[in-house]
């Protein structure tokens, strides 16, 4: 059996140190974990008589920073790979790792997908000769696939955007914007990694993967119409490309927009034109602009106004929605001229914002409800079958969310947090203590509060110290250890991140 490569982890927040031992079977990669620590020091300390290979480590960390303890960690294991671990997009520490030599720079929350992607070449890296590049192509490739997905919804600052297409060496000079996105509808992804030759001819043209695993194309045009006709042109040779390749994929476009700040509207129309994949399966490439043009020239006016079933699928109202769907249909049935084709549509429209909105909101692919739901709407032979299946659909969309809502598991763990929030927490104790895995514990937890499980026990904590500054004669260090912070340091950075201004200044305050 081959020797396993040494793996070393720096997190200041337990949780994280915890969830990597448990999130993934390093054995399977070749790697075991010998050791962790909360800050940059004891790491450095340990690291002086641990043979490590491989350090992940955090960034923003008391005592020590992560670009400091790499430094000073190379000194002492020359060919030491490193994984960066933020929870922020910090382009100035991003730069100085990229100098440092990172394997990649990974985002809390931590992408399983990515990390696993991340460790498999690294660790084919540690088994060939150690290249003499600065960073790879591939370390290269995920920075690229990190900051257009961030520019793409909006995530990024402009002046951060300007700096990493300097790094990157970008430059998306034309004045136009259009977006298309392919998703591959086999078994596997292959396909989509075969196109690169093509694409590479396409100078207006810059593919990444984005956190659906799909590709993404940004055309960069210099002629508004031309320019499209040339983009969907090519968006043509490489679907016959696919369909050759025994790979079939389904291509979404969205509008052509300017200036630059609009390209974010043209991707999420591009995720829009696939969701018609639904009920358009024959096509090869559905443009958005054509389904909203042909929603436009539409006879009938449709009466619904989607804002208020989105709110009712929020509040979890699924006798609202009962009602609501059957009002609106009674409504649209009484309008002059209405075809069953026009009914028809209208409810294959409005499955398909039920699957938008509950995928928005929990993040997850729930497809299986909505293909049972349209072959219902489409199979439906009397007006009472086709509003039936609709509220089918509305019951499925509700229940989906009061699966994890209704979850006891996490009422019994905040309960746990709001009276032992003084105490060491951890998902894996915790996860131990309900009998659930702590991974899918954090999963549940972040769906039901909107926090994770270190976010949510940070607001608590310093709302407790809060409290305390006005409400008594303690110092500061005194209250940090009273709510569960033994690190005074750290308090503060945690209190200054959520407050906005130090312990002692609030103090004064009161």
């Amino acid at each position: 059996m081959p020797n396993m490569y040494k793996v070393f982890i720096v997190d200041d927040e337990p949780f994280i140190i915890e969830g990597l031992y448990d999130i993934l079977d390093w054995s399977s990669f070749g790697l075991e974990i010998v050791g962790y620590a909360e800050n940059g020091r004891q790491a450095l300390d340990a690291l002086a008589t641990t043979p490590v290979d491989l350090l992940i480590s955090d960034i923003s960390m008391p005592v020590m920073n992560g670009l400091t303890l790499i430094a000073e960690a190379r000194k002492l294991h020359p060919e030491l790979k490193v994984i960066i671990l933020s929870g922020f997009n910090e382009f100035d520490y991003l730069k100085e790792g990229m100098k440092l030599g990172i394997e990649n720079y990974l985002l809390k929350p931590i992408n399983v997908e990515e990390l696993e992607s991340t460790l498999r070449n690294t660790v084919e890296k540690m088994n060939s000769i150690s290249s003499g590049e600065l960073y790879s192509a591939f370390d290269v490739q995920i920075l690229k696939d990190n900051t257009l997905y961030r520019w793409l919804t909006g995530q990024i600052e402009a002046s951060e955007f300007r700096e990493r297409m300097e790094l990157l060496e970008l430059d998306f000079e034309n004045p136009y914007f259009v977006v298309a996105i392919v998703r591959s509808v086999g078994k596997t992804a292959d396909g989509l990694n075969r196109l690169g030759a093509l694409l590479q001819e396409e100078r207006e043209v810059t593919s990444f993967r984005d956190r659906d695993g799909d590709l993404v194309l940004i055309g960069n045009l210099r002629h508004w119409t031309e320019g499209k006709k040339r983009f969907l042109d090519l968006l043509e040779r490489l679907s016959y490309e696919l369909i050759r390749l025994n790979e079939p994929a389904q291509i979404g476009v969205g509008s052509v927009v300017q200036p630059r700040e609009e390209a974010a509207a043209s991707y999420k129309e591009a995720k829009q034109a696939l969701e018609y994949f639904m009920v358009l399966p024959d096509r090869l490439i559905i443009d958005y602009k054509l389904l909203e043009e042909k929603g436009k020239t539409s006879r009938i006016e449709l009466p619904f106004q989607w804002e208020e079933y989105a709110k009712l699928i929020l509040a979890r109202d699924n006798e609202g929605l009962t009602h609501k769907i059957k009002d609106d249909f009674e409504q649209l049935q009484k309008l002059d001229g209405i075809r069953p084709e026009d009914l028809r549509n209208a409810a294959l429209e409005l499955v398909i914002r039920f699957k938008m909105e509950l995928e928005q909101i929990k993040h997850t692919d729930e497809s299986d409800i909505f293909k049972k739901g349209l072959g219902n709407v489409r199979s439906s032979d009397t007006f009472d079958h086709l509003v039936h299946s609709l509220q089918e659909v509305a019951k499925a969309t509700v229940e989906s969310l009061l699966q994890d809502v209704k979850n006891p598991v996490v009422n019994q763990v905040l309960a746990h947090i709001h009276e032992h929030y003084a105490d060491e927490l951890s998902l894996k104790t915790l996860g131990a203590q309900y009998h659930i895995h702590p991974v899918y514990l954090g999963q549940l937890f972040h769906k039901e509060t909107g926090d994770s499980f270190a976010e949510y026990i940070n607001k608590y904590r310093i709302e407790k110290a809060k409290e305390q500054l006005k409400n008594t004669n303690l110092k500061v260090h005194e209250i940090a250890r009273n709510v569960g912070y033994w690190e005074t340091g750290y308090f503060y950075k945690q209190f200054r991140k959520y407050v906005g201004i130090s312990p002692t200044d609030f103090k004064s305050l009161g």
